[in-house]
């Protein structure tokens, strides 16, 4: 497979019609036509479904669509970096970032990086923990800030000094939000969302223990943003952590701590034996210093 081919391909994915494509490429149509064709026959499969008006994608067209994106991330980053070897103050850094108080420390690094080199742009990416570190086994980012628990095995990481609390997003009406702390008896009965992470799952399962065979659990959230609005709207209540809801500004809402407290530990994480470029090494430099001052 070509890059230039691949990239053919996700135009045409994007506006959904060859004719269109063709023009914002700048060849004919069949020219497109033909590499478009020539692509199907080298993968052995049928990547595009094409009809009157427009073409839409197969399973194997998504499939391909969703590595052509990560193949040109990383084919775009590896051409930027050896283009940014002539000034090693320059180029991007791709950083991604979990719901968490964590962000603040990000922010505060970020802007006393930037500072001292204003020509470096960042590409920040929030997700879970398993969607940043498959990034960042992919190439596609290149430091992560993660919640613990997480197997750190692959990876380089400094533990932050920062601890979250788990408890509950609840609206400020709920009888729950009259607590100081909620138990885990507190919530049986009580229409619940928690993380899809197993891992997180299992570290809530934990702190119920018998409980936790008495729980409703209504829905799953990758991020604490996909369910903020339904526990507004009193669908029911979030597990989360303390450092997710800071960054939602809602008079509605308020978060209430578990009881026995439950914290987590935070972690800045790249990955092992990575030759990066000289401006993420700077950075990855500069964040060690300025987390152990």
């Amino acid at each position: 497979m070509e890059l230039r081919v691949l990239r053919y391909f996700l135009t045409v994915a994007r506006v959904e019609s060859i004719t269109h494509a063709a023009e914002i490429l700048h060849i004919t149509q069949p020219t497109l036509s033909r590499q478009l064709a020539d692509l199907e026959k080298e993968l052995g499969a049928q990547l595009l479904v094409r009809g009157k008006r427009k073409v839409s994608l197969t399973d194997a067209g998504m499939l391909l669509c969703q590595r052509a994106e990560e193949i040109l991330t990383i084919s775009d980053k590896t051409e930027k970096e050896f283009k940014d070897q002539k000034n090693l103050v320059g180029g991007t850094i791709s950083i991604g970032s979990v719901e968490s108080l964590t962000s603040q420390v990000l922010s505060k690094l970020l802007k006393a990086f930037y500072n001292e080199y204003p020509q470096v742009s960042y590409h920040i990416f929030s997700g879970t923990g398993d969607d940043i570190k498959e990034k960042i086994d992919k190439g596609v980012l290149e430091v992560g800030i993660l919640l613990e628990p997480i197997n750190i095995e692959k990876y380089d990481f400094i533990r932050l000094p920062l601890k979250e609390r788990w408890g509950i997003l609840t609206k400020t009406t709920s009888p729950l939000a009259e607590k100081e702390y909620v138990t885990p008896k507190d919530l049986i009965g009580v229409p619940l969302f928690i993380s899809s992470r197993t891992v997180v799952q299992n570290e809530i399962a934990s702190w119920f223990s018998d409980e936790y065979s008495q729980l409703h659990f209504v829905a799953t959230y990758n991020l604490i943003s996909n369910v903020v609005n339904l526990v507004e709207n009193g669908m029911g209540t979030a597990i989360c952590i303390e450092g997710a809801l800071m960054m939602k500004d809602s008079e509605h809402l308020c978060f209430r701590p578990f009881h026995p407290e439950l914290k987590v530990g935070c972690v800045i994480v790249w990955k092992k034996h990575k030759i990066f470029s000289p401006t993420t090494t700077r950075f990855i430099q500069f964040i060690k210093h300025a987390l152990q001052a």
